[in-house]
């Protein structure tokens, strides 16, 4: 069975907060507003990491934000002019590695079964045209960096990536649009040593967002990145 049973114990020892947020033991408090009572009484099956347990969506989310430095993180962006079936793995990878948000260029609707429910828990946006993406970036004052294995891209191994900035992967078929290189302050590309040309656009969102992790990610504290520093999870609070 994946996920947890009912709080052990029943709603006489949910979690709970007194009147100032503090954690409680007191039956007359209210219940911790992280959690869900729905999944304290019947069990939790969704696949968060521990530490997020028993949790609302909307708290999860609150916490993952805050969480993020507010001068290291990263944004996901990838076009979508052909309904790519790879946005929902890029959507799930994006989760993974807590990214700031995640932007959709072209056609709004995608596939969200690769995404595996994770969308719900991170900021998805839509942008109509890579104009429209490359403007929001400018306001935010954020870099624009593609990601596709064309003439004169630069490799992805060894380059120094900004602290805060948006990745853009183009469609598995064709790559970044012309518009989209032109938009990008720099184009990045995966070495690869093989005979095929090129990779699985999720696998190389994969790739790209783990070279950013590797340079800017604070650690998490647990063996399956539920707990950043300085956070106990609700696993902890279980009797």
């Amino acid at each position: 069975m994946v996920g947890v049973g009912p709080w052990p114990g029943g709603p006489d020892v949910w979690p709970r907060v007194d009147a100032s947020g503090a954690p409680s033991s007191d039956r007359g408090d209210r219940v911790d507003p992280r959690y869900d009572p729905e999944l304290l009484a019947h069990g939790d099956r969704r696949n968060v990491v521990d530490a997020y347990r028993y949790w609302t969506v909307e708290a999860i989310v609150a916490d993952m934000d805050r969480r993020r430095p507010a001068d290291r993180f990263l944004h996901v962006a990838i076009e979508n002019w052909a309904h790519d079936l790879n946005i929902g793995s890029v959507v799930r990878t994006a989760n993974a590695f807590n990214a700031a948000g995640v932007h959709v260029v072209g056609r709004r609707r995608w596939n969200r079964r690769g995404a595996m429910v994770t969308d719900r828990y991170l900021h998805v946006h839509h942008h109509a045209s890579v104009a429209e993406l490359a403007a929001w970036a400018a306001g935010e004052d954020l870099p624009l960096l593609g990601v596709d294995n064309l003439p004169g891209s630069v490799p992805l191994e060894g380059y120094a990536l900004p602290p805060a900035c948006v990745l853009l992967l183009g469609q598995e078929s064709t790559g970044l649009t012309a518009e989209a290189v032109e938009a990008c302050r720099e184009v990045l590309h995966i070495t690869q040593l093989g005979s095929t040309r090129s990779l699985n656009a999720g696998a190389a969102g994969a790739i790209a967002l783990h070279a950013w992790a590797a340079q800017h990610a604070v650690p998490a504290t647990g063996a399956d990145g539920g707990a950043a520093p300085g956070r106990e999870g609700p696993q902890a609070e279980r009797p």
